[in-house]
């Protein structure tokens, strides 16, 4: 089997264009996009209008092709149009909303989630602390949930935070696999401690419970994104928990996605300007 791994596109239109000729060129079976779909750039709740129109001219394509399609929204992707977003990937047979999902392909068994350990900014639809006793960072505001009327403002967000489940509930939440050493889960925060979390400024951000939890199941493979820089800031972008290999292309101005030859395991990154 063959992956193409890329994530973190936030609507960049010239991106989500060639996918499909890098993936053909690939000769890939599945593609696989980790959150953080659509545009961050404008009115996000105008976010609906991204999906009905370049989304489904994208999973046109991919089902056409006859290639899996396997994605989720991510934390900078409202949570109102979950619903939205459902409804059209059930329109395709390849297309796959994996958030919090199993899918098998070929005996290989594709987990995702796309909780977050929250982080200072305001919008809150996706993030959860990550243990009972997490250390919230400084805020930039108050906690913002989005409604179909508008922003739900949080005078208080650690203490909601406090009544949510922590993302380790999350993950020992998900389903599991019938055989770990054949699965590849798809988890949008990358686990702490092992360079796939870096910011800009040197901060490492990344989930223990993630790291845990990889260290504990030892799945083939997990595939990461959120910190688009921190490839470029740690230096890392592959590395490894035990047996399981990680990966974090991380997204900065080029396209920056990865291949995954899973009969070789030859694992490639690639970055391409406009």
């Amino acid at each position: 089997m063959k992956i193409l791994f890329v994530t973190d596109l936030h609507g960049c239109v010239w991106k989500y264009h060639r996918l499909l000729a890098i993936a053909q060129a690939f000769q890939a079976d599945v593609v696989v996009n980790s959150g953080d779909m659509l545009p961050k750039d404008r009115d996000l709740f105008q976010q609906d209008t991204f999906i009905t129109r370049d989304l489904q001219a994208h999973f046109d394509q991919f089902e056409k092709a006859g290639i899996f399609y396997l994605c989720y929204l991510g934390n900078d992707d409202l949570r109102i149009f979950d619903g939205l977003f459902e409804e059209t990937c059930q329109e395709y047979e390849f297309i796959h909303n994996l958030a919090q999902r199993k899918i098998i392909i070929e005996n290989i068994e594709f987990i995702g989630m796309n909780w977050v350990v929250d982080y200072p900014f305001r919008l809150k639809d996706r993030c959860r602390m990550d243990t009972k006793n997490y250390t919230f960072q400084p805020q930039f505001g108050t906690g913002l949930l989005s409604t179909s009327s508008g922003w739900q403002e949080l005078d208080d967000w650690f203490h909601y935070a406090g009544t949510l489940p922590t993302l380790a509930d999350e993950l020992k939440s998900l389903v599991r696999p019938v055989d770990m050493s054949q699965s590849i889960y798809i988890i949008h925060m990358p686990p702490a401690g092992v360079g796939l979390d870096v910011c800009g400024d040197g901060q490492q951000v990344g989930s223990h419970a993630m790291y845990d939890f990889l260290d504990l199941y030892q799945p083939k493979l997990s595939l990461h994104g959120h910190i688009h820089e921190s490839p470029h800031t740690s230096g890392i972008w592959k590395t490894a928990i035990g047996h399981t290999v990680c990966i974090q292309p991380g997204q900065l101005s080029p396209l920056t996605y990865v291949t995954i030859d899973l009969a070789s395991m030859e694992i490639e990154r690639y970055t391409e300007s406009r």
